[in-house]
Order: C-alpha cells, then sequence, then structure tokens
C-alpha cells in the first residue's frame, strides 16, 4: 500500500515500520563497523587526517557526523575534513549534477598523505563523485572505508572496508534521505563513538575529552570531572582553569595529579582513562 493512497496515520506507521527496519541493517554489519572505528583511530593517532566523502543527503549524514568530532572527541579540527559534491551547502540547495562532477577528484586525493583514510558514502553504491575519489585513494594506498545500501557496486568493491547496509525499499521511492539514510547516519555515528573509545576519550560513558566552548559545554565538563574524580562542582572547576579547559587532564589533576605530571601519566599508561587512574592510586598508596 503506497503511503499517498492511506490515511496520515497509517501512513506514518509505514514509514516508520520501513525505518526500523533499515536500523536492523547495522547488526549486520557490526564486524565491518568495528574493523572502521579501529582504521579511524589508528588514522588520528598516527596524525593523519579523517575524509569524509559523499554527495547529496549522504553528503550530509557525512556532515552531521564529522563536524561533531572535534567538539566531542577533542579531535583536532586539521585531521576532519568534509568534501562534499558541489561543497557544504549554505541555502538549502543541493543541485543533483554535482554528484557526477569528478573534476575535482584528483586535486583532493592529492592533498592526502599516506597516513589519512576516507570514508566514502553512496547510497546506490554507484555515485561518481565518492567513487573516483575512493578509486583514486585507493591507488595511492590510502585506506578506504565504503558504506553503501546496494551490495556488489563500484564502491564496496573499490573500499579496503565495505560496509553494505541492506536496507529495504523506501517508503517513498527513491527517496534515500529517509531509511538509507538513517541507516548511514548510525553506522558513522557508530564508527566515529567506538574510535573515539579506542583513542581513550570515553570513560564511564562520558565525554572526557569534549572541547567546553561554551557556558552549557563547561557546566558538563564540571560534571564529568565530578562524577569521575568524586569531587565537588567547585573543585572541578578548579582544575578545568588548572588544566586551561582540558577536561581530560582537569580530571586527573582534581583526582590529585600535580598538573606538571599530566602528560607524563597519559604518555606512560594512556589512552584509558581507568588505566591513568590506577595508577594515579597506586602512587598514592604507595606514598602512604
Amino acid at each position: 500500500m503506497h503511503i499517498d493512497a492511506v490515511a496520515p496515520m497509517r501512513a506514518l506507521t509505514i514509514m516508520l515500520d520501513v525505518q526500523r527496519k533499515s536500523l536492523d541493517a547495522i547488526e549486520h554489519v557490526a564486524s565491518e563497523i568495528i574493523l572502521a572505528s579501529e582504521q579511524v583511530a589508528k588514522t588520528i593517532q598516527s596524525g593523519g587526517t579523517i575524509h569524509y566523502v559523499a554527495a547529496g543527503s549522504s553528503g550530509l549524514m557525512a556532515l552531521a557526523d564529522g563536524a561533531e568530532l572535534p567538539g566531542t572527541f577533542g579531535i583536532s579540527q586539521d585531521q576532519i575534513r568534509i568534501h562534499m559534491a558541489g561543497g557544504v551547502p549554505t541555502n538549502g540547495q543541493m543541485p543533483g549534477n554535482t554528484e557526477d562532477d569528478i573534476s575535482s577528484a584528483q586535486e583532493i586525493v592529492n592533498a592526502m598523505h599516506q597516513n589519512d583514510c576516507i570514508i566514502a558514502i553512496s547510497a546506490s553504491g554507484t555515485t561518481p563523485f565518492p567513487c573516483e575519489i575512493a578509486n583514486a585513494a585507493k591507488e595511492k594506498n590510502i585506506a578506504v572505508i565504503g558504506i553503501a545500501n546496494n551490495p556488489d557496486t563500484r564502491l564496496l568493491n573499490i573500499a579496503d572496508i565495505a560496509i553494505c547496509l541492506r536496507t529495504p525499499p523506501e517508503a517513498l521511492a527513491g527517496s534515500t534521505r529517509m531509511g538509507a539514510g538513517t541507516a548511514q547516519k548510525v553506522a558513522l555515528n557508530f564508527i566515529s563513538t567506538q574510535a573515539g573509545i579506542l583513542l581513550g576519550h570515553v570513560h564511564d560513558g562520558q565525554m572526557i575529552n569534549l572541547i567546553a566552548d561554551n557556558a552549557k559545554l563547561r557546566q558538563r565538563a564540571v560534571n564529568i570531572i565530578c562524577s569521575i574524580a568524586h569531587v565537588s562542582p567547585q573543585d572541578a572547576a578548579h582544575a578545568m582553569d588548572i588544566a586551561n579547559g582540558n577536561t581530560k587532564h582537569a580530571i586527573l589533576i582534581a583526582k590529585g595529579c600535580p598538573a606538571s605530571e599530566v602528560n607524563k601519566l597519559l604518555a606512560t599508561y594512556g589512552p584509558r582513562m581507568a588505566d591513568c587512574l590506577l595508577a594515579l592510586n597506586a602512587a598514592k598508596t604507595a606514598q602512604t
């Protein structure tokens, strides 16, 4: 039954059912998502750059994920690049012909380095813009993560790590901003969040390396420090000041690590905060 031929409530039920089934696709590529997260973490650790490459609604999913990583995990903005066919839209218009324009592909790849990684996304798996960049990157031995919603397609055949999200037909035929886009967004969220965990930026389910660049986020950082270090809000805020706003450093300072020793502690026992805290507690015990 088509969504335009039924009552609004029934149409919403049909659309919701397709969205739910689209999410089921994630479970079948869990291993590939983990591999992708490991590659992303490896790239960031080595000083490389993550390049998101996509067109249309897939590009918007890439933008939504990539733009959040510096603030969420404290990853340098220089290590995140968003390459969207036609550029990131500022007026709500995304001309469809830009996805066929591959003239900039070689220039984009020429600026990449050996330790970089690209995440190319295309619902069809055949979109020229991401496919051409992925192919040129592969020839340069740059790691390629490919995400598509159709199996055995050009993008997935190029990719070192191929993630095929087998989503059902859209409730609005061909509108991949819906089920396909939802699955892409979730897959990207899982890849980047698991990478953040591997990089040591998550502890007790909290963002311990967030950039607290406004009042709301500074309060969140203070709450995180209070929760992990078991100190008062005043002491947490003081630790943030000593750490120049670095949440991860502030946690260790609040737990009693001298500010001058924080980098050494992280270098020796990091990246996991749990290991750093164990080492800090052991050192305190040895002194008593």
